[in-house]
């Protein structure tokens, strides 16, 4: 993660680093042709190797004609890294603070969040969090981040006169581990945390965000644990 105060006047872009962009433009499909060649001397072994699997599809790719096979293996490798490359840089999230708003761009869309909305901001895990007036979530994104990322991010929002909080969620006491049926939660955000474990353990993490949205509208926050386990707390506009 970088951090460029050159953007604008008074405004901070945080991005992936010269180094992590290099690569994914050029490591990624490097590697990608490298896979290639692998494939291309697996397919080569496939007959004197009786365990291998998918021997058929091997044994047809080493009978093609020499040297456009192994080319080709290269090639295809090489376009397949490139996909992979921007699929990875279109969920690059890149961050612009500014001491008046707070933009996180991802995949050519954007989404802004005011200063005086904001009451706490933090990381979660792999997820920068910006709370508003009602402790209500205003944004979630993931960041790929470690240990030094997140101290220069609070240096960043700090320098802007946003609220950040290091130690982390300044609610995270007001949670309830989720559990389906307990009397303290209506049918309704019950009925969405439910679904919402089934979308965890499928891994389906669209669904998952989006069943997060369909809480926040009922003034439910949701904190995700490991192993799908899922905790709960009001925002202060909620009348339970």
């Amino acid at each position: 993660m970088s951090a460029e105060p050159e953007l604008g006047r008074g405004t901070t872009l945080i991005e992936p680093t010269a180094a992590a962009r290099v690569f994914v433009h050029v490591g990624i499909p490097l590697l990608g042709a490298a896979a290639g060649l692998l494939l291309r001397w697996l397919a080569g072994r496939a007959t004197s190797v009786a365990w291998m699997p998918f021997q058929g599809p091997l044994e047809l790719i080493d009978s093609l004609p020499e040297p456009y096979v192994t080319i080709g293996a290269m090639i295809a490798g090489l376009v397949a890294g490139w996909v992979i490359a921007l699929l990875a840089e279109s969920e690059a999230l890149h961050v612009s603070v500014a001491d008046h708003e707070v933009t996180l761009g991802r995949d050519g869309s954007a989404q802004r969040v005011s200063r005086t909305s904001a009451t706490a901001v933090f990381v979660e895990g792999k997820d920068l969090v910006i709370l508003g007036t009602a402790t209500e979530e205003l944004a979630r994104s993931t960041f790929d981040m470690d240990d030094d990322d997140v101290r220069r991010l609070g240096e960043v929002f700090q320098s802007h006169a946003w609220p950040w909080c290091a130690e982390g969620d300044p609610h995270r006491h007001q949670y309830r581990r989720w559990v389906d049926g307990a009397p303290d939660l209506p049918p309704g955000p019950n009925a969405i945390l439910r679904a919402r474990e089934k979308t965890l353990k499928q891994g389906d993490k669209d669904d998952a965000a989006q069943l997060r949205t369909e809480l926040a509208a009922l003034d439910v926050v949701v904190r995700d644990e490991p192993k799908g386990r899922q905790f709960w707390r009001y925002t202060t506009n909620a009348q339970p």
